[in-house]
């Protein structure tokens, strides 16, 4: 404010100094101009009189003046000039002073010259013999003084607007300060004009109005944000034209979106079918819900348009993550699928073998061979339901079993000798080194890992091959390692053996034996006891599991 008030007096005081110089010049010239045209009067008046006495003589014994003097005929040849010859001077008859000197007994004109920075004043009287006497003189012009006296013009301009920009800024800043005073939380108590106090008192009253409304607002504002930042779900606000008004963090963190997104156009954050579907039939006044699937996760939309006084101001999107729901329903299917498969295999078996002997087609002597694939149909079956039945319990989030402290070098010492007959129908040979390692646990599911990699090292080892068992402590960690010298595992499936029912080797999968389901609960099991698993394996080579608890 003082910079504007400054400029303005600033300019108001030169806009003034210039009206009053051009105002004082003015009247100085239109006054010395009148003095100068009464003295060529009289100095023709003069002159007259002395050539009606003495004729050209008189003339000729004048002395050299700055004037010009012209004695002009009756028929207008000219008789004499002071400044020319006058017989090469033309007719002055036509001009517009001796024209009026011959009608009315004196004359008067003024000529510019073409720059406009001189004028001649001409000033003409008639004598007594008709003849006409001029003077003429010349004078500069208002321009040419002004071109003449610029340089103390600028001068004094300059001193002017120094003189004028110190009184203004003081005078500014003295006439501001009472507004710059002034505390607009508390307006009343400020000290200002009295031309002020109404304009005061608004400003005091917007300021309550304001407040009132500045603690509602942010009451709301916290409500709101406590709201909806604690939602796992996401949540969008746009207006009728796709901008973002308002988002939660859990949308930006399921979208995966980076940095401050607010009052850009909604579509930017997600581009996929699904998602602008959602937010197009919402801004069309439509409830909807759509399935969106984004990289590796499933969300479900909910979007709709909101309304103020029956007129659409917007859509709200909320987003649930469903990946969870949706893995689960994944696996609910194949495991259905897998075990439909697993059981059909050895039911039709025995189904098929019982109908055979059912129908009397067994030989007598056939029976025991037909009644033993049975019994080892019915004991696969029995060990795939117990299997189903300890992965189920595994994945149930309460256990009814409570943990206790376990030595698992005594389960390891006899899970190996459990596997002790299966191993030595293959030659295969067990390795086993152990330390008193104590951790909390549950006995049966610790037993059931063990026994699952133990039992798969024999089974998928060659003949003659070694199993190696290694309890240690490793970093206050117990370590349990089992390695085999099998056939191992190729490193494009490595992820999936934990899978349930997947096998490597499908071909000679029942030969092998086993359920499918025996890595699927080392998983579990380790994943229930807080342990990481790794693997390492090579074709050919065999294969190293770590449990490390």
């Amino acid at each position: 404010m003082i910079k504007k008030t400054f400029r303005s007096m600033v300019i108001l005081i030169l806009c003034m100094l210039a009206i009053c110089v051009s105002l004082i010049m003015g009247v100085l010239y239109n006054y010395f101009d009148k003095q100068y045209v009464t003295e060529l009067k009289n100095e023709a008046v003069f002159i007259g009189k002395g050539v009606e006495l003495n004729g050209l003589d008189y003339l000729n014994d004048l002395p050299m003046k700055n004037c010009r003097i012209t004695w002009i005929g009756t028929d207008g040849a000219v008789l004499y000039d002071n400044k020319a010859d006058a017989a090469s001077m033309e007719n002055h008859g036509d001009r517009e002073e001796v024209e009026n000197a011959l009608e009315k007994g004196d004359g008067f004109s003024t000529r510019y010259s073409k720059t406009l920075d001189e004028k001649t004043i001409n000033y003409a009287i008639r004598l007594d013999d008709q003849t006409i006497l001029r003077v003429s003189s010349d004078y500069d012009t208002m321009l040419h003084i002004v071109l003449g006296m610029i340089q103390p013009i600028l001068a004094i301009v300059a001193i002017a607007l120094i003189v004028a920009a110190i009184f203004a800024y003081r005078l500014s800043k003295r006439i501001v300060k009472p507004f710059n005073d002034i505390d607009l939380e508390h307006p009343e108590k400020a000290e200002a004009y009295e031309e002020l106090a109404p304009f005061l008192r608004k400003i005091e009253h917007q300021n309550r109005q304001i407040k009132k409304q500045m603690q509602e607002l942010t009451r709301q504002q916290v409500e709101f944000a406590a709201i909806t930042e604690n939602m796992t779900e996401g949540f969008l606000v746009v207006d009728t034209k796709q901008k973002l008004l308002s988002y939660n963090t859990s949308a930006l963190v399921l979208l995966d979106v980076q940095g401050e997104v607010e009052h850009e156009n909604v579509l930017h954050l997600n581009r996929s079918e699904n998602f602008q579907k959602a937010i197009t039939l919402a801004l069309e006044g439509k409830h909807n819900e759509q399935s969106m699937k984004f990289g590796e996760h499933y969300y479900q939309l909910f979007a709709n348009p909101v309304f103020q006084d029956e007129v659409l101001s917007g859509a709200i999107v909320v987003i649930m993550d469903v990946t969870e729901k949706e893995q689960r329903d994944a696996l609910r299917r194949e495991f259905t699928t897998n075990v439909s498969h697993e059981l059909k295999t050895p039911l039709t078996s025995i189904s098929g073998t019982a109908e055979i002997m059912g129908n009397g087609l067994v030989k007598q002597e056939d029976v025991p061979h037909f009644a033993n694939i049975i019994y080892k149909e019915a004991q696969r079956l029995i060990a795939l339901v117990g299997d189903i039945i300890k992965l189920s319990k595994l994945e149930e989030p309460d256990m009814t079993e409570q943990k206790e402290m376990v030595n698992m070098a005594e389960v390891v010492e006899s899970v190996v000798e459990t596997l002790e007959v299966p191993a030595a129908k293959k030659n295969i040979s067990f390795l086993v080194k152990t330390e008193d390692c104590v951790i909390l646990g549950i006995p049966s599911i610790l037993n059931e890992i063990v026994y699952n990699l133990c039992d798969n090292a024999v089974k998928y080892n060659v003949e003659k091959g070694k199993v190696t068992v290694s309890l240690k402590k490793k970093e206050k960690r117990t370590v349990l390692t089992v390695e085999d010298t099998g056939i191992g595992i190729p490193r494009e499936e490595q992820e999936r053996i934990f899978e349930r029912f997947y096998r490597v080797d499908k071909s000679h999968s029942k030969d092998i034996g086993g359920t499918g389901l025996g890595l699927s609960i080392v998983k579990h099991g380790a994943a229930y006891h807080n342990a990481e698993i790794t693997l390492e394996s090579e074709v050919g080579k065999g294969t190293k599991i770590s449990i490390i608890f």
